[in-house]
């Protein structure tokens, strides 16, 4: 038995996170688009008064995978909201930039 606890877990995966990356990239935006066979998500910084932003990272994903990032989003979001309060959403008027649409499906396919 005392070799069954000893037993290296199967199915366990180290993820390592470099330190370029865990410092995270701030994004205000992200668009969100897709074709038949993958999700692509662009995280954009917009900046006040600026003419134009660029994006900062792209993200691109399967379907199935984009799935269960939805569902790991709500679930965290219901977590959030459970131990902060419910995340308020701007109504109108002047609450900040006026984004672009947050996705879009595409006219063509590649």
């Amino acid at each position: 038995m005392a070799d069954e606890k000893k037993a290296p877990k199967q199915n366990q995966l180290n993820i390592e996170l470099p330190e370029d990356i865990a410092e995270g990239i701030y994004s205000n935006l992200a668009i969100i688009a897709h074709s038949n066979s993958e999700f692509v998500v662009d995280f954009v910084r917009i900046v006040p008064n600026a003419p134009k932003a660029k994006v900062k990272s792209r993200i691109i994903l399967t379907p199935q995978h984009a799935k269960r990032l939805l569902s790991a989003l709500a679930d965290n979001v219901q977590k959030f909201e459970k131990q902060f309060g419910p995340i308020g959403e701007p109504t109108g008027g002047n609450n900040g930039p006026n984004f672009p649409p947050m996705s879009f499906t595409p006219t063509a396919q590649a």
